[in-house]
C-alpha cells in the first residue's frame, strides 16, 4: 500500500472493503480512500496532526476532483456521513494545530457544500449549538464561529434558515460579541456579516426584534472599542448592512453605547441569558454614538471605511431625514465629510459623500451653521476631481449636491461674497454642461439654474460668466436627439431602442436647459430692476457700452440664443407630440425677452410671427390647455400672445390710436386670452356666433390683424372676409356699444387685405360696414398704409364719397413723412443727379399704387386734384409728383382713361398755377409747382393737342377738344405764362397758338361761342398781353388778317404780332363784351381791357390814347349809365371809367357822368358797397383827383370825404377772394378773374 493512501494501516484491515475506493487526487494518480480509517484517524488523539492535516487535505483533493465517487461512498449509510461530520466538527473545538483546524474549515464546508441536498444542514448546525451550550472556553470557540461564517458565505439558503429558525443561536452569537477577546468578536462579527449579506434584502426583518436590538447595541459596543482592522472593517460592514432597516436605525440612533458589560471570569458565554444587556439603558439620541463612530471612520485612512461610512450616513437619513439629519449636524459630520471631499478622487468615496450631504441638506440647521459656506470651495474642487473620473455617476450626484445647496441656501447668508468664488463655482459648471455624458450635463444644467438666483451674486455681478454658462449651455442643443422616434424609423433609423433612449434623455436635457434659461432671464430682470447691479463699478466708464461683462451684454446673449438655438431646438421636438413643460418654459423666456430688450423687440417680433408663432401659440393652447389641463402652460401662452401683440401693435404705422387705445387692447388681451382655447379651424364659427360678452370676439379680431401685417394668414382670406362682415352685422343688430377704436381698425384692414379673395359686399353688408365706419369720429384713427385699404375704399362708392379723399389724403401724408426722412438722408445724391435722371427712375411704390388705383377707379384722380388746391402744401407737392409721373407716360393708360382724366387734370393745373400766383411768388412751393409743370413735355404736348383741336377759324372740326378741356387748356396756359414771367422758370418747350385765329373766334363768331370759352380765350390774351405778346411758354403765330401784307407798317411793327388791326379788332370785341350782363364775360374784358391799353401804351402812346377817345367808348358808357344804379355802382363799370380817365379818354365829363357817380355813392351810401366795388370806387376817385380838373371847390370836398369813408374798407386782405365757383364741368378759381387795380 503506497504511503499516500488515505488509510490507517493498523486499523484498516478490520473496516469493510466497502467504505475504500480508490479515486483520482486534484494532483492526478490514484490513491486509496478509507472512510473509516479517515474517521479513526481524526478520533485518534496520538495521530501526528501533520498526519491529520494530510488527510483532510487530500479529502479537500477528491471533493474537487471526484465528488461524484465520495458522494456514491458516503450514500452506502447517512449515520456514517453524520458521524463524519460529527467528528470533524469536533476536531474544531480539540485541534491547536492552527493549520489541521483550517483544514477541517475547509472540508465541512466542502462537505456541506457538494452535500446540501443529501445532508440536512440543520444537523450541522444543531451540532455547533450543542457546542455553544457547553461549558467551553471563548478561544475554544474560535474555530467554530470562523466555520459558521464560511458556511454561511458557502453554501445557499443556509442563512435564511439560521435566521429564521435558530434563535437560541442567534443570542449566543450576540453573546459572544460581549467576550473581550477581539479576535473572537472579530469572528462572530463576521458570521453576522455574512448572515446578513447572504439572507438576501430582508435578512434584518426576520430577526426576533430582541435579538436585532440587542444585536444593534452590542454592536455599538464592539465598534467603539474594537481597534484591530479587521475588526473594525467587520463592524462597518455589519453596520452597513443594519442600516438599510429602518428598525434597527432606530435602535442604532438611540443609543448612547454605554461601556462594555462583561464578567470578571474570562468564560461569560455560560451566562448566555439577556441579562448581559439587560441594564444598557437607552439615552437620549443627542449623544448618540453612532455618529461619533462614523466620523471615525471618515478619519481613518482606509477609504473602505471611509466608503462605507459614507453609506452608513446615507442609508441613515434616507429612513428619516428630519429625525436624524440634525443629530448628524449636531455631531459635525457635514465638516467631516466635506473635508473627505477635499482630500479624495476615489469615484466610490465622492459618490457617498455627496449622497450623504444631498440628505443633509434638507435639514435647515445644515444652512443655519453654515456648512454650506465652509464646505462649497471643497464640493467646488471635488467636482472638477470628479469631472475626470470614468464614473460618472460621481459628477452626476455632485451637482445633485450643488443644485440642492444653491436651492435650499438661506438668502441672508452669501456663499459667494467674492468673485472668485463665484467664477470658480461658476467654472465648475460650465465644465458639467460639457460631459459627455448627457445626464451629468443636465444635472450641471439645474446647478446653473439654481446659480442664476440673485442672492447667489457676488459683487459686482459677474455677467461675463453667467454669459458663457449661458452660452455654454445652447452649445449643447445641436447634438440634441429630438425628434420622434417613429420618425426616425421611417428614416431608416433601426435601432429604435437605443434612439427612444436618446431622445428622451435628449428632451430632458432640453427641458432643464429652458427652465435655467428661464433663471436666466429672470436673473437679468432682477438685475435691471436694480441700477447699483447693471454695471460693473470696477469698470471704467468707456468701457460700459457694449462691454462684455455688463448686462446689456447678457441681454444679447440671451436674445441671440434664444433666436438662433433655443426656438430651433423647441421646435424639432414639435415634431412628435409637443411637451407642455418645454413649451411653458419656452414662452415664458419669449416673455421676458420683451421686457429685456425692448429696443429690440419690434424686429423679433415681426420675426416671431412671420414664423408662425401666433398660429403654433394658439394651437398649443387648444392642443394642451383644452378642459383646464396644463394649468402652468396657458398663462405662459397668454402672457407671450400678449405681449408679442402689444409690440406688434405700439410699432404700427401710423401708431395704433391713444394711449387709453392701447390700455383698452391690453385690458382686452389679459381678459380674453385664458379662455381662448379653441384651434384656429374653430375662429370662423366662434367670430360668427353671438356670444356675449364679445371681448373674445375682439381678441380674435386683434391677432388675426397683427398676424396679418406680418404676413402670417391664420386664416383663409374669404374665411376672414366673411367672418369679419358677419361680426360687424351682429354686433349692429344686437344693438352692442361701439366697437373699440383698436378693433374696428382691425376689422377695416381685414376686409382690406382679404378683398381680393372674397365677393364683392352686398348692399346689405356694404351698409353694415358704413355704419361700422361712421361709429368712429376720426377716420384718421382707423387707417392703415396699405394700398389694399385705398382699392376696399375706392371699390365701393358709398365709402368713396365718404372716406375716399381722407384715405387718398392719409395715404399722401404718410408719403410726405416718408419722403421727408427719405430726402434728409439722401440729400448729396440728390443734389448729383440730373434732371433727365430724375425722370428715369422708377416711381416709388406709394406713387405706383397710386397710379395703379387711378387704372381702375378713374375718379380718384378727380379727387387728387381737389386736393391739390385745398390740401395742405406736402400733400400736394406729392399729387403733382404723381401727376408728373403720370404725363411723363411711365405708365400706359387706356385712350378713354385720359379722355376722362383730361379735362380735371387741366383744371386742377390751372388751378394751382392760379392759386401760387395769387400767394405771391415767394413761395417756393410755386416755383416748384411751375418748374414741374413746365418741364414736362407729356403735359406741353397734351396742350398742343388740345389748342391745335381748335385752331380752324370756323367751323369747329369733329375733332375738336370738348367744351371743358379746351377752357382748361386756356386757362392752365393763361397761369404758366403768368407763372413763369414771376419765377423766370426755364421753359423746355413751347406751346404754339394762332393769334390771329383766336381774334378772329372773338370778332366774329363770339356770338355762337359758348361764354366760357370765350372767358378763357380772352385770359390768355390777357396774360399774353401782360407778356407783351413775347412770351416762352407760347409761340404766337399771326397772319395778314392782323398785321397786314409785308412791308409791315410803321404801326403794325410796333404792335407785331397784334398789328394795328388785330388792336382794333379786339378793342370792338371788347367794347361789345362790356355790354353783356355775364360776370364772368364782365370782368374778364374789364381785365382784358386793361392789359390791352397798357401793351398799347408800352408799344405806341398814341395808339392807346386814340383807342379809349373812339365813339364807342361814348356809347359803352350812355348804355351803361342807363341801366340803372345798381349797375353804375358795379366794380366792373367803375373799373372801366377808372381806364378810360387813365388814358385820357374825352368820352367821360365831370358833368353828367362822374357827378352822376359820386350823387349815387353818396345816395345808397358807402357801407352798401361790397369789398371789391370799393376798391374800384376808391381807384376811381384817386384817378379823379390826379387826372379831372374840379370846376368847384365843394366838388373837390365831396371826393375827398368819399375817399376819406373808404380808406378803412378797402385792405387788400379784405377784399381777397379765394373762393372756387364750378360752372359746368369747370371749376373756376375766382381770385383769377378779381378786377385788377392799381
Amino acid at each position: 500500500m503506497a504511503s499516500t493512501d488515505i488509510v490507517y494501516e493498523q486499523v484498516h484491515f478490520r473496516h469493510d472493503p466497502k467504505w475504500s475506493v480508490r479515486l483520482r487526487s486534484a494532483e492526478g494518480g490514484g490513491l486509496l480512500f478509507c472512510v473509516a480509517c479517515a474517521i479513526e484517524m481524526m478520533e485518534t488523539e496520538e495521530m501526528p496532526s501533520v498526519r491529520k492535516c494530510f488527510a483532510l487535505s487530500s479529502i479537500s483533493g477528491f471533493l474537487k476532483s471526484s465528488a461524484e465517487a465520495l458522494r456514491e461512498l458516503f450514500r452506502q449509510d447517512h449515520r456514517v456521513t453524520l458521524h463524519f461530520i460529527t467528528t470533524l466538527l469536533g476536531m474544531l473545538q480539540t485541534q491547536e494545530d492552527p493549520v489541521t483546524v483550517e483544514k477541517v474549515d475547509q472540508v465541512l464546508v466542502q462537505l456541506l457544500l457538494e452535500f446540501h441536498n443529501e445532508l440536512p444542514f440543520h444537523f450541522v448546525l444543531d451540532e455547533v449549538h450543542k457546542q455553544l451550550s457547553g461549558q467551553l472556553s471563548g478561544k475554544r470557540l474560535l474555530p467554530t464561529f470562523s466555520f459558521l461564517g464560511n458556511l454561511v458565505k458557502t453554501v445557499p439558503n443556509v442563512a435564511h434558515s439560521f435566521i429564521t429558525q435558530y434563535g437560541p443561536l442567534l443570542d449566543h452569537l450576540c453573546s459572544a460579541l460581549a467576550y473581550p477577546d477581539e479576535a473572537l468578536k472579530t469572528s462572530v462579527v463576521h458570521v453576522w456579516l455574512q448572515l446578513m449579506q447572504m439572507s438576501g434584502d430582508a435578512g434584518a426583518q426576520y430577526l426576533p426584534i430582541a435579538t436585532r436590538d440587542r444585536l444593534c447595541t452590542l454592536l455599538l459596543q464592539t465598534f467603539s472599542n474594537a481597534s484591530s482592522a479587521q475588526l473594525i472593517k467587520n463592524c462597518a460592514g455589519l453596520l452597513w448592512q443594519l442600516v438599510k432597516y429602518e428598525e434597527a436605525v432606530s435602535v442604532l440612533m438611540s443609543s448612547s453605547g454605554g461601556p462594555l458589560m462583561c464578567d470578571a471570569d474570562e468564560d461569560v458565554l455560560t451566562n448566555n441569558s439577556p441579562s448581559l444587556i439587560q441594564d444598557q439603558e437607552q439615552q437620549p439620541t443627542d449623544h448618540s454614538l453612532l455618529p461619533l463612530l462614523l466620523k471615525k471612520l471618515l478619519l481613518s485612512g482606509d477609504e473602505s471605511l471611509q466608503v462605507t461610512s459614507a453609506k452608513c450616513i446615507a442609508a441613515i437619513l434616507v429612513h428619516s431625514p428630519s429625525q436624524y439629519c440634525a443629530l448628524c449636524i449636531k455631531a459635525d459630520l457635514p465638516g467631516f465629510l466635506f473635508d473627505r471631499l477635499a482630500s479624495s478622487s476615489s469615484e466610490m468615496l465622492l459618490w457617498s459623500i455627496y449622497s450623504c450631504l444631498v440628505l443633509l441638506t434638507e435639514e435647515p440647521l445644515f444652512f443655519s451653521q453654515c456648512h454650506s459656506v465652509y464646505g462649497i470651495e471643497s464640493l467646488v474642487r471635488s467636482l472638477k476631481e470628479a469631472l475626470q473620473l470614468s464614473n460618472l455617476e460621481a459628477p452626476k450626484q455632485g451637482f445633485l449636491l450643488l443644485t440642492e445647496i444653491l436651492e435650499r441656501q438661506p438668502p441672508g447668508v452669501h456663499l459667494f461674497p467674492s468673485a472668485s468664488g463665484f467664477v470658480a463655482v461658476s467654472e465648475a459648471v460650465k465644465a458639467g454642461v460639457s460631459s459627455s455624458c448627457l445626464l451629468v450635463a443636465a444635472q450641471a444644467v439645474k446647478a446653473a439654474t439654481a446659480l442664476f438666483r440673485l442672492n447667489h451674486q457676488s459683487r459686482p455681478v459677474q455677467y461675463q460668466q453667467l454669459e458663457e454658462l449661458v452660452e455654454a449651455i445652447s452649445s449643447r442643443f445641436p447634438e440634441l436627439i429630438l425628434t420622434s422616434p417613429s420618425l426616425r424609423r421611417s428614416m431608416g433609423n433601426k435601432r429604435s431602442s437605443d434612439s427612444s433612449s436618446q431622445t428622451f434623455r435628449s428632451k430632458g436635457f432640453l427641458l432643464q436647459a429652458l427652465i435655467c434659461f428661464q433663471a436666466a432671464c429672470r436673473l437679468a430682470e432682477e438685475c435691471a430692476s436694480e441700477p447699483a447691479l447693471m454695471k460693473n463699478p470696477f469698470t471704467a466708464p468707456y468701457k460700459h457700452s457694449g462691454a462684455q461683462d455688463s448686462l446689456e451684454s447678457v441681454c444679447q446673449c440671451l436674445l441671440r440664443c434664444c433666436d438662433s438655438v433655443w426656438i430651433p431646438a423647441v421646435l424639432r421636438t414639435c415634431d412628435g407630440p409637443p411637451s407642455a413643460q418645454i413649451l411653458e418654459s419656452l414662452y415664458s423666456i419669449l416673455c421676458s425677452q420683451f421686457v429685456l430688450l425692448p429696443s429690440l423687440m419690434p424686429q423679433f417680433a415681426k420675426k416671431l410671427v412671420s414664423s408662425g408663432f401666433y398660429r403654433l401659440a394658439v394651437e398649443h393652447k387648444a392642443l394642451l390647455c383644452s378642459g383646464n389641463r396644463n394649468p402652468n402652460l396657458n398663462p405662459a401662452c397668454c402672457g407671450f400672445l400678449q405681449k408679442l401683440s402689444m409690440c406688434l401693435l405700439f410699432q404700427s404705422d401710423p401708431p395704433c390710436g391713444s394711449s387709453h387705445d392701447f390700455d383698452e387692447v391690453e385690458t382686452l388681451l389679459q381678459c380674453s386670452l385664458p379662455a381662448l382655447r379653441c384651434h384656429l379651424s374653430d375662429w370662423p364659427s366662434l367670430l360668427c356666433e353671438y356670444q356675449e360678452p364679445r371681448a373674445v370676439q375682439y381678441c380674435l379680431v386683434m391677432m388675426l390683424y397683427l398676424a396679418l401685417k406680418q404676413g402670417d394668414r391664420l386664416l383663409p382670406d374669404q374665411a376672414v372676409f366673411s367672418s369679419v362682415v358677419v361680426l360687424l352685422q351682429s354686433v349692429q343688430e344686437q344693438g352692442d356699444c361701439v366697437l373699440p377704436r383698436s378693433v374696428l381698425r382691425s376689422a377695416l384692414y381685414l376686409l382690406a387685405v382679404t378683398q381680393d379673395r372674397s365677393p364683392s359686399l352686398d348692399g346689405a353688408h356694404l351698409n353694415y360696414v358704413s355704419k361700422a365706419l361712421s361709429s368712429c369720429q376720426s377716420f384718421a384713427s382707423l387707417y392703415s398704409h396699405h394700398p389694399a385699404l385705398l382699392h376696399f375704399i375706392w371699390r365701393y362708392p358709398e365709402l368713396a364719397q365718404k372716406y375716399g379723399a381722407l384715405v387718398l389724403e392719409l395715404w399722401l401724408a404718410k408719403k410726405s413723412q416718408t419722403g421727408a426722412r427719405q430726402d434728409t438722408q439722401s440729400d448729396v445724391n440728390t443734389e448729383s443727379q440730373t434732371q433727365q435722371q430724375k425722370q428715369n427712375q422708377e416711381p416709388d411704390w406709394e406713387t405706383s399704387e397710386l397710379l395703379a388705383l387711378m387704372e381702375k377707379h378713374p375718379n380718384v384722380m378727380l379727387t387728387l386734384l381737389d386736393m391739390v388746391v385745398g390740401g395742405q402744401a406736402p400733400v400736394a407737392e406729392h399729387v403733382l409728383h404723381v401727376l408728373k409721373v403720370l404725363l411723363l407716360g411711365q405708365r400706359e393708360f387706356a385712350t378713354d382713361l385720359c379722355t376722362s382724366l383730361r379735362p380735371a387734370l387741366l383744371q386742377a393745373l390751372q388751378r394751382i398755377s392760379v392759386d401760387n400766383v395769387a400767394n405771391g411768388p415767394g413761395q417756393g412751393h410755386a416755383a416748384a409747382a411751375v418748374s414741374v409743370l413746365l418741364s414736362n413735355r407729356g403735359l406741353m404736348d397734351q396742350l398742343q393737342t388740345v389748342v391745335s383741336s381748335s385752331s380752324t377759324p370756323s367751323p369747329p372740326p369733329p375733332s375738336c377738344a370738348p367744351l371743358a378741356l379746351l377752357c382748361c387748356s386756356h386757362l392752365l396756359l393763361s397761369s404758366l405764362i403768368t407763372l413763369q414771367r414771376v419765377h423766370s422758370t426755364q421753359v423746355h418747350k413751347s406751346i404754339i397758338w394762332s393769334l390771329d385765329t383766336a381774334v378772329h373766334r372773338l370778332f366774329c363768331q363770339k356770338r355762337n361761342t359758348d361764354n366760357l370759352l370765350l372767358v378763357s380765350y380772352l385770359r390768355m390774351l390777357q396774360a399774353l398781353l401782360d407778356a407783351d405778346l413775347a412770351s416762352p411758354v407760347v409761340c404766337l403765330s399771326t397772319g395778314p388778317g392782323l398785321v397786314g401784307p409785308r412791308p409791315l407798317a410803321p404801326e403794325d411793327g410796333a404792335l407785331y404780332p397784334l398789328g394795328s388791326t388785330g388792336a382794333q379788332c379786339l378793342l370792338i370785341t371788347l367794347s361789345g363784351l362790356l355790354m353783356q350782363k355775364h360776370e364772368l364775360l364782365l370782368r374778364t374784358s374789364v381785365n382784358c381791357l386793361n392789359s390791352l391799353l397798357g401793351f398799347l401804351k408800352r408799344k405806341n402812346p398814341d395808339l392807346a390814347k386814340q383807342a379809349v377817345c373812339q365813339p364807342w367808348s361814348q356809347f359803352l358808357l350812355y348804355c351803361n349809365f342807363s341801366s340803372g344804379e345798381k349797375c353804375l355802382l358795379h366794380p366792373a363799370l367803375l373799373r372801366l371809367i377808372t381806364l378810360l380817365l387813365q388814358y385820357g379818354s374825352t368820352a367821360v365829363l365831370w358833368e353828367p357822368d362822374l357827378l352822376h357817380v359820386i350823387d349815387t355813392v353818396e345816395r345808397s351810401g358807402i357801407k352798401e358797397l361790397n369789398h371789391e366795388a370799393a376798391r374800384a370806387l376808391r381807384s376811381l376817385l384817386a384817378q379823379v383827383q390826379s387826372s379831372v380838373p374840379l370846376p368847384a371847390e365843394d366838388h373837390k370836398l365831396r371826393v375827398r370825404k368819399l375817399l376819406e369813408s373808404l380808406g378803412p374798407q378797402t385792405s387788400a386782405e379784405s377784399c381777397s377772394v379765394s373762393s372756387v365757383l364750378n360752372v359746368g364741368d369747370v371749376s373756376l378759381c375766382m381770385s383769377e378773374f378779381s378786377l385788377k387795380t392799381p
